[in-house]
């Protein structure tokens, strides 16, 4: 077993039986849940907005190249500059060069997974330049020195006591359990931070093709601050975040709200055409887009699997997920944890390392049942298991287990053979420690359903 899928299984273990934090986990998602359902009232037919969704987003990853150079010449049109970035390394490179243009000491952020996954702030601060989390929960998660647990609500496993203990810790306050006094102690820090950078750096919900822009939603309005203070403003956004038209975000903004955090529509939506204009009174003197690959393409050229980047990161199949509400996001030890991520990062990153996340999940189908684009995850998963079973990634015992086991299902001669209490031992000795280390084991019959049937016939 590669270390990483053992670290999973020690991590999972552990977090199945924290008490503490599964009642964390489930009081949050409680309350998703009951936001969601009064957000679903705004629909009056919203599995037809889903396949809607789906279809678009089907169409545009098919044309995903077309649509891409469409976005690329409209945005530069108006003075902004796209960076194809093929890696994780060859986008910090150019965030590298950015940050040395301007003499950047600091940088502002808001919430991005994309940064997450090129671990950008560990970058920079190894070229001592401070990253500064502008979304709330992600400060939070950065001052206690973790990654994000969500892909929508990174401090979804921390209660408000430890919240308060992480602001007493490091930012010296006095106790409290106020949590409006914990967030205007954030807000007076961020103010601050947001005067002094001279690079603001966002993520992307959307690109928009056919006018060149970059479509941002949230509920805190820390990527508006991000993004007009500071004289640059970087956009770090993966390829297939790619729609079509502007007319398109009608629907996308609304599927994203309700399915993210149950709003109708999030609180700050904003499109970025580029640097600000001549007649324009806000905005950066500069603006990047810096599109990144890092084996999107890998993904997009097996056309069985392709329809995973249809996601657009609102973190319902998590929300949905008996595996992930149980062992947590941290267990996955992935930027982009749960169903979905159990997903992709195979092919973004290897299969050989990370195939075992395609094997942790119940395939109860709740995942697809609640994505928004309607992706079929739970099949996706399915067929990341097929694809590392026929590339070999799976051990030879487990091959020749298999290969027995195919063999004695196909034979009633040799499943009779055996007697229960033999059958009985296999099972002990070869799963006891797995699944009998917190299970009853199943106890086969003395006779068979075959045998019992021959018997009754017979009389």
């Amino acid at each position: 077993m590669n270390p990483t899928a053992e670290k999973f299984l020690q991590d999972a273990e552990q977090k199945s039986f924290d008490l503490k934090h599964r009642q964390t986990i489930n009081y949050n998602i409680g309350k998703y849940n009951n936001a969601v359902r009064q957000g679903l009232e705004q629909y009056h037919n919203h599995d037809l907005a889903r396949e809607r969704a789906s279809y678009l987003k089907t169409e545009t990853i098919n044309h995903l190249g077309e649509l891409l150079l469409d976005f690329e010449e409209h945005f530069t049109k108006r003075g902004g500059k796209v960076i194809w970035a093929e890696n994780a390394n060859s986008a910090l490179k150019s965030i590298e060069e950015i940050c040395k243009k301007y003499k950047a000491k600091s940088v502002v952020k808001s919430k991005s997974m994309t940064t997450e996954e090129i671990h950008l702030n560990e970058f920079l601060e190894k070229k001592v330049i401070e990253p500064i989390e502008t979304d709330l929960g992600e400060f939070i998660v950065q001052l206690a020195g973790q990654k994000p647990y969500h892909i929508v609500t990174p401090a979804m496993h921390l209660s408000k006591k430890d919240i308060a203990d992480i602001f007493v810790e490091k930012l010296r306050i006095k106790p409290t359990d106020d949590a409006q006094e914990l967030t205007l102690t954030a807000r007076r820090i961020l103010r601050e931070k947001y005067l002094e950078a001279e690079i603001g750096i966002t993520g992307g919900n959307f690109l928009i093709a056919d006018v060149g822009a970059v479509a941002i939603t949230e509920n805190e309005g820390n990527a508006r601050m991000a993004t007009t203070f500071p004289k640059v403003h970087i956009a770090i956004v993966g390829i297939e975040k790619v729609i079509p038209k502007l007319e398109h975000l009608d629907l996308f903004w609304h599927l994203l709200a309700t399915s993210g955090t149950g709003q109708k529509i999030t609180v700050y939506n904003s499109i970025f055409f580029g640097p600000r204009q001549a007649d324009e009174l806000d905005g950066p003197d500069e603006m990047y887009v810096i599109l990144l690959d890092n084996g999107r393409t890998r993904l997009l050229a097996d056309a069985e699997k392709r329809e995973a980047l249809n996601c657009i990161r609102c973190g319902a199949c998590l929300n949905a997920c008996p595996v992930y509400k149980n062992i947590g996001g941290h267990t996955y030890n992935t930027t982009y944890s749960g169903p979905i991520g159990s997903v992709i990062t195979p092919h973004l990153a290897e299969l050989k390392e990370y195939k075992h996340l395609s094997f942790a999940s119940s395939l109860c189908g709740a995942c697809s049942s609640v994505c928004p684009v309607k992706i079929p995850i739970h099949n996706l998963l399915l067929l990341n298991r097929k694809q590392s079973v026929e590339e070999k990634q799976t051990t030879f015992l487990e091959r020749l287990g298999f290969k027995f086991w195919e063999k004695a299902m196909l034979s009633r001669k040799i499943m009779d053979f055996f007697s229960a209490k033999i059958k009985n031992k296999w099972l002990k000795k070869f799963f006891g420690k797995t699944w009998g280390k917190h299970r009853t084991m199943p106890q086969i019959a003395d006779k068979s359903f075959a045998k019992e049937w021959e018997e009754k016939m017979k009389i």
